[in-house]
Formats: C-alpha cells, sequence, structure tokens
C-alpha cells in the first residue's frame, strides 16, 4: 500500500498547492482566492515557526528503519504540527467554507482525511503532529472565510515592504520556509485580483491551460536560480512574491480577453 499513500501523500506537494490556488482564483472567486491566499501564507508561517521552534521528533528519528527512504523525502524538518495536514486543512477547508456547498464540503473532507492518514501510514509523523496540524488548519480555514484584508494604499505597500525587510535580515542558517513564507505573504497581501472569471467552458480551459503554462514557467524559471541565491532569505521571498502576483495579476492581464477588468 506504500505506492497508494505516497501518491495520496504527494497530493501535499507545493505543485499541487499552487494548482488548487490559481484555478480557485481564476475560475471561481478572483477576490476569495486572495483572501484564501492570505490565511494559507499566515498557516505555512505558524507551522514553519512551531516546527523548528519546538523541534520535536519524527517516528524514525530514533529508529531509521520505521519509513523508506522515499517516504522520508516527503518529510523535511521536525515533526510536529503536520505540515502535510495543516496545509491540506488550510487549503481545502478554506475553500470549502468560502464556496459552502455539500458537494464541496464532501470533497474537501475526503482529500483532507486522506492526506491526513497518508502521513500516519508512511510513518513520518505521529498522530499528535497530526491532530495539531488538522487544528492549526482549520482555525486558518475559518480565517480564510472571515478575513478582510484593509485596501488602502499605505497597507496594501506598507506590509509588503516590512515582510521583505525582515527576509533580507533573516540570520544565516534559518530554515529556507522563512522566506517562502514571507513571500506568499507578502505577495497574496499585495495582489488585488480585479477581474472577473471567464463564463463559458471554453474560456476557462484556455484560461486553467495557459495561465498554469506561465505560472509554472515562472516557478521553474525562478527555481533554477543557483542554489546558493535561493538560500538567500531575500531572494526566496521575492521568488515566492513574484510567483504570487504572476497568477493574480500577471496572467489575467495576459489573458484579458477570456478574463475581463472587473470594474
Amino acid at each position: 500500500m506504500e505506492s497508494f499513500w505516497m501518491a495520496v501523500t504527494n497530493l501535499g506537494r507545493d505543485e499541487v498547492f499552487i494548482v488548487a490556488l490559481a484555478l480557485y482564483t481564476w475560475l471561481v472567486s478572483p477576490r476569495g482566492g486572495r483572501n484564501l491566499g492570505v490565511a494559507f501564507a499566515l498557516s505555512y508561517l505558524v507551522n514553519t515557526a512551531l516546527k523548528f521552534g519546538l523541534d520535536l521528533p519524527r517516528p524514525f528519528t530514533n529508529d531509521p528503519a520505521a519509513a523508506s527512504a522515499a517516504a522520508k523525502a516527503t518529510a523535511g524538518g521536525p515533526g510536529l504540527p503536520s505540515g502535510h495536514t495543516q496545509m491540506a486543512a488550510t487549503l481545502w477547508g478554506g475553500i470549502a467554507l468560502q464556496v459552502r456547498r455539500p458537494g464541496v464540503w464532501v470533497a474537501a473532507g475526503l482529500l483532507i482525511a486522506l492526506i491526513s492518514y497518508s502521513r500516519l501510514a508512511l510513518n513520518v509523523h505521529y498522530p499528535s503532529d497530526v491532530v495539531v496540524g488538522l487544528l492549526l488548519g482549520g482555525l486558518f480555514a475559518l480565517m480564510a472565510a472571515r478575513i478582510h484584508v484593509p485596501d488602502d494604499t499605505a497597507v496594501r505597500w506598507g506590509v509588503p515592504a516590512l515582510l521583505l525587510l525582515v527576509a533580507a535580515f533573516l540570520p544565516a542558517g534559518t530554515p529556507r520556509e522563512y522566506g517562502t513564507g514571507l513571500g506568499l505573504l507578502a505577495g497574496f497581501w499585495f495582489v488585488r485580483p480585479s477581474f472577473a472569471p471567464p463564463r463559458d467552458v471554453a474560456g476557462r480551459l484556455i484560461v486553467a491551460v495557459l495561465g498554469l503554462v506561465l505560472v509554472f514557467a515562472v516557478f521553474f524559471g525562478l527555481g533554477a536560480l543557483p542554489q546558493s541565491v535561493k538560500d538567500i532569505g531575500l531572494v526566496r521571498a521575492l521568488r515566492y512574491a513574484l510567483l504570487v502576483w504572476v497568477a493574480a495579476e500577471g496572467v489575467p492581464l495576459v489573458l484579458r480577453r477570456w478574463m475581463p477588468k472587473n470594474e
């Protein structure tokens, strides 16, 4: 069953979150996607701070044979809370709380449950790691449904500038996840999606395919930078902030024919 649970746990990868956030923003709710992104970034930062602050072990820390090499490759950093669980609960729970449709609730609940259990089945987390991840993810999902980010110019520019300043002064050796989280939060706080989602099937397919091509061209293009450069806190933060801007404002600008400006 490991191959099955590996496939399930990989639904908690960065690339899957990028696809889900982008498609939800483009095709369902531009402003809701931005609010979800802010909550997602905050959840990511809290998860990172708790992981490295508490520095608690995983099941295979003292017994390397407890998990396979493939499973260990999905487990970055200390154990509590489970990042896969928390981020899945934040993302899919946040979408369900925003959309409020029975089918979406069922799909979100199933995804969260499967991803959460996969971390136990692969023996890369203790049950306590998963439970805390679920609780925190649920809190940030609620935030995604209720948050209201101020729109005035000073706050729009000031908060991202402060976040990038923090990233610039991260001490050497700081886990790279801090730079990622700061960049995501700066990007989602700054963007103002002002387009109407396409309504016809053809338009939605065009936006989904071409939009993802553009986003992943930027994602993998910036990922090709030398590792020594990517590991610099400010560079990492700028990389993810730019990725968010491309997804939320750049793609709608390029595909304006199918994503008209919403006055």
